[in-house]
């Protein structure tokens, strides 16, 4: 495609999107990039349409775009497009002070952020990580026959489980166990977390088995957590407010958004759009999803995007996308002093679930 009938493809997107009415090439002629007349537009619109990038409603009607029509306007909009320099520092304020951001804090301001600045739903995945390993697994005492066990990986993530027992461990139960998890988990890649070699190391017990296994149910359980992508939805309340989308969709979006998970995977590059008529798994019909990778030094960490109307300001909301996943990539990239220490986790847990 030629760079005249890019910018025509551009100029039908931008008027659909702002009136939401097909198109027409004088329509198209009249806009000031626009230097041909109407015809050589029309010939050009008869292209595009023939390459699937266009289509006509009505045979007497103009023209709107198709799935391929949006993606290729996407891809030029995520090339050439930033954001001002004031505007990201407004972005940065509103991400607050670097210095005391968690991890965790950092996807929630920003996904909040977004959903705010766009008026469209944010939808947030975090990969499971499959490079990380166990680094430190302990069972610190809590209480009278209450145990906490913490479990941190070499990516700073850090899961915790309180554990009632029947009975209060010895020092020496306490002791056992210890060398037994340095022994078998310290130094294991969290995707060898497999059941078969949890049941292995339950088996491994032995006659400790009945008295710990409360412990190593919790341990399995948080071995589950690590390999299972979270996912966040922010903001859905905005989707109500759009004319293009079906409510009763909506509705069965929010009730299942968890299923958005198989399409936040860490296969693709760039830009990733999903429509909502194109698969099962986004059940919101004209309606569009935009995501990026943010990164965790040199590993995918996870995706940020929007959810809103196949008519959407894509020139305004893809710079605000991006310029969010560069920024959440470098900030949780960073070491800051705000990230929980194993110390302080070890005096002070905040136990997540309890296992009884």
């Amino acid at each position: 495609m030629d760079a005249r009938k890019r910018r025509i493809l551009s100029a039908v997107v931008d008027v659909y999107i702002r009136t939401g009415e097909p198109v027409g090439s004088k329509t198209i002629s009249q806009l000031p990039d626009i230097h041909v007349s109407a015809a050589t537009v029309r010939n050009d619109m008869a292209i595009l349409e023939e390459l699937g990038y266009l289509k006509q409603p009505h045979t007497s009607a103009g023209r709107v775009p198709t799935f391929r029509g949006y993606r290729m306007y996407i891809e030029e909009f995520s090339k050439q497009s930033t954001l001002p320099e004031e505007e990201q520092e407004r972005l940065d304020t509103m991400l607050g002070d670097e210095s005391e951001l968690t991890e965790d804090l950092i996807l929630q301001r920003a996904t909040t952020a977004l959903s705010q600045i766009t008026q469209c739903a944010t939808v947030v995945s975090n990969f499971a990580p499959k490079y990380s390993v166990i680094t430190k697994v302990e069972v610190v005492p809590t209480g009278k026959r209450m145990y906490v066990v913490l479990l941190i990986t070499s990516d700073g993530k850090i899961k915790n489980r309180a554990c009632r027992l029947q009975f209060d461990l010895t020092h020496e139960h306490i002791e056992v166990f210890k060398q037994f998890l340095e022994k078998n988990l310290e130094g294991v890649s969290v995707s060898e977390l497999s059941d078969e070699k949890m049941e292995q190391m339950a088996a491994a017990l032995g006659t400790y088995m009945v008295t710990l296994s409360p412990l190593m149910e919790s341990i399995y359980e948080m071995s589950k957590d690590l390999q299972r992508n979270e996912l966040y939805v922010i903001g859905e309340q905005n989707l109500f407010s759009y004319e293009d989308l079906d409510k009763a969709e909506v509705v069965q979006f929010i009730m299942h958004k968890q299923d958005l998970s198989g399409l936040l995977d860490d296969s693709f590059q760039g830009i990733k759009v999903v429509f909502g008529e194109e698969g099962s798994d986004f059940v919101i019909g004209n309606s569009s999803m935009i995501v990026s990778k943010y990164q965790k030094g040199d590993h995918i960490a996870g995706s940020l995007g929007v959810i809103g109307p196949m008519r959407l300001n894509y020139a305004k909301v893809i710079p605000y996308i991006e310029y969010f996943t560069e920024k959440i990539s470098y900030l949780i990239t960073e070491e800051t002093p705000a990230q929980t220490s194993e110390l302080e986790m070890k005096q002070n847990p905040e136990p997540m679930d309890q296992t009884q």
